[in-house]
């Protein structure tokens, strides 16, 4: 029986403090089945997903087989799906995902695995198909399935439409899936336009479904699949019913569901201050008065009854939370000095602070904070702005080019390239013709990667400019596991943690500002947050850690809401239209962005809209009126330590 926090839910879903927490659990089930199976002389079915939403549970069950001596000589394995048109060594193929992060780790004999094919003809998919249903039926159907979630709700390829009794067969990719597709393929032209996949009936047969989803980005479709009605335009919800099916998620991927957006709702609350603050903001919107307008029967009316009962009558209570609202907004976002400091987000002293600002690519410091990181400045704060990736994947091929023809033009005009070595031209001639010569979805070469590296500092440098910050102040730290990888496929290792915390010693911040990375735990800024997790660790017992506050930004085109913010800080519409201005800089992350072309919004949009939504945000609930608002979330020490 569910708990009663859980009555909205139609699949048991586990909140887990992080995906290695899921894998390990899903590692551990898989590993039990085996066992079992191996000592009764038979067989165990697997259902395999690709993306990186497995991948966890993937390196846990390797190293269950190198540190445990777990076989995989008795495991079948089908995975759902395949690009069409894709050979099996091109490195997007889920063959070659499967053979890297699986299969050539573990003994697992090659027989044994299932992939389906992407090479076949239009008249060879339909007989491949009805095959591999077979397959699957001859080794005794799937004993334990893993998926994964899309943005869209599929689940394999099932996008949007497919029928609950769908079988393995070829399907049209939605656009939005194309473009979650695009990092991984170096542009959204080069994502495959169909693949092949298990049906959701193949599916639902299975013995035992375990669906996984990490990050904020996967927030909605989950709680759409887990508590909304069946609906064939989300398969995921087509899960529904089954008789052993649940869904890990971590806290972020958690975040819409009624238990943890509205707990009030579905049960007794606890009352600690947060949620306090956030149901008296969620009352304040819902009923559309300002804090201090609500009265009594708002609250009774719109499930907050207990509300009251534990915190005192209305006309306290929403001074309490309007007091606290307002003391987030400060103009000195690195402390006032020789101001009252106890009711500021920031402390007065020491002043001036050394400020560490923190960038998974360059362009996040601007987008996400450019206005605070002027008034930092401005203010007599020492800013450093650390780029932690080259961001040089995130280079269309056309600006490289456009960059590489300059550079010809240059030395023709001023006579570059006098020496016995490659002149400027002949350099820039060797890259061009290696960009032309690149086939689709093949990574960039060393030179090439270079080029692209300069292309980003020379944006982040201009977008410096604008804000009149010191280009000196910048430091690029071109982590390796970013030069070494490409985007699904990064690998992290000491080295990166060593740059990071030389970085910490060097600067020994009172402030460090750093994207959570909680859109995907995937994503550079996600791989990024995890090293910085682990260079903190490393420096946690210096003395200088004691007097140094982490603040979080969301993230590019995304914003705190109103009740996670701790400090907010307004802009003008002087420093707004500054902003925009700097964030023109950045063309390599404009319409011909390999990632974005089908958003057909411009970045400085999103930054204009999401910077003005805080501020009226702020605004609807009865505070001070601004032009816009950028906006941070206090990190405990102790909470960033255990990450």
């Amino acid at each position: 029986m569910a708990r009663e926090e859980e009555q909205f839910e139609r699949i048991p879903t586990h909140i887990c403090r992080n995906s290695e927490e899921a894998a390990s659990t899903v590692a551990d089930e898989i590993a039990v089945l085996i066992h079992e199976r191996a000592k009764a002389g038979r067989n165990v079915v697997l259902g395999l997903a690709t993306g990186s939403t497995p991948l966890p549970v993937y390196r846990e069950l390797v190293r269950l087989h190198k540190e445990e001596g777990l076989s995989f000589r008795n495991v079948i394995t089908f995975n759902l799906d395949e690009y069409f048109g894709l050979s099996v060594d091109h490195p997007e193929s889920y063959h070659q995902f499967m053979w890297e992060r699986l299969f050539k780790h573990v003994d697992i004999p090659k027989d044994n695995v299932h992939v389906p094919s992407g090479t076949l003809s239009r008249s060879e998919v339909y007989a491949f198909c009805e095959s591999y249903e077979k397959a699957i039926e001859d080794a005794g159907g799937l004993d334990y399935q893993i998926l994964g979630i899309g943005r869209t709700g599929h689940i394999g390829f099932n996008e949007p439409g497919s029928t609950r009794d769908s079988i393995t067969r070829l399907v049209t990719l939605d656009s939005l899936t194309r473009l979650d597709a695009a990092r991984d393929f170096l542009g959204e032209t080069n994502v495959p336009l169909y693949a092949i996949t298990m049906g959701v009936g193949t599916i639902l047969k299975a013995r035992k479904l375990v669906l996984m989803a990490w990050g904020q980005s996967k927030a909605s479709v989950v709680q759409a699949a887990v508590e909304g009605k069946p609906n064939e335009n989300l398969p995921a919800s087509l899960l529904q019913g089954h008789p052993d099916v649940r869904f890990f998620v971590d806290g972020t991927a958690a975040e819409e569901l009624i238990r943890i957006k509205l707990p009030w709702l579905v049960g007794t609350a606890n009352w600690e201050p947060r949620t306090i603050r956030k149901a008296v903001l969620w009352l304040s919107n819902t009923v559309k008065k300002p804090i201090l307008k609500l009265q009594e029967s708002d609250y009774n009316e719109n499930g907050l009854g207990d509300l009251l009962i534990h915190s005192g009558p209305a006309y306290d209570l929403n001074i309490i939370v309007f007091n606290q609202t307002q003391h987030t907004i400060t103009g000195w976002p690195g402390g006032k000095p020789d101001a009252d400091d106890s009711h500021r987000p920031e402390r007065a002293k020491p002043f001036p602070k050394r400020v560490l600002v923190l960038s998974a690519e360059p362009h996040e410091d601007i987008l996400c904070m450019g206005g605070t990181v002027h008034r930092l400045k401005d203010q007599g704060s020492h800013v450093t702005l650390g780029y932690m990736t080259s961001g040089n994947l995130a280079v269309p091929d056309n600006l490289a080019k456009q960059t590489l023809a300059l550079m010809t033009e240059l030395e023709k005009e001023m006579s570059f390239g006098q020496g016995d070595g490659p002149s400027l031209g002949q350099f820039a001639e060797v890259i061009l013709k290696s960009i032309e010569d690149k086939k689709e979805s093949e990574a960039d070469s060393e030179s090439t990667r270079r080029i692209k590296g300069f292309v980003r500092r020379n944006e982040a440098r201009d977008a410096a400019r604008i804000l009149k910050i010191d280009t000196s102040s910048q430091i690029f730290l071109d982590l390796p596991f970013y030069e070494k990888g490409r985007y699904r496929n990064f690998s992290t290792d000491e080295e990166d943690v060593d740059i990071l915390v030389k970085l910490l010693e060097k600067e020994k911040p009172h402030q460090i500002y750093i994207s959570g990375g909680l859109a995907d735990p995937g994503s550079v800024a996600g791989v990024c947050y995890r090293l910085f997790c682990q260079a903190m660790r490393r420096v946690k017992r210096k003395d200088w850690i004691k007097d140094c506050r982490v603040w979080s930004y969301r993230g590019v085109g995304q914003e705190w809401p109103l009740f996670e913010i701790d400090k907010a800080v307004p802009l003008s519409p002087g420093e707004l239209e500054s902003k925009i201005e700097a964030s023109f800089q950045y063309r390599s992350q404009r319409s011909q962005y390999p990632f974005r072309a089908a958003s057909h919004r411009e970045i400085w949009q999103e930054t204009d809209e999401i910077n003005r939504s805080t501020a009226e945000a702020y605004d609807a609930v009865g505070m001070a009126e601004y032009e816009a608002i950028e906006s941070f979330k206090g990190i405990e020490l102790d909470t960033l330590l255990e990450a």
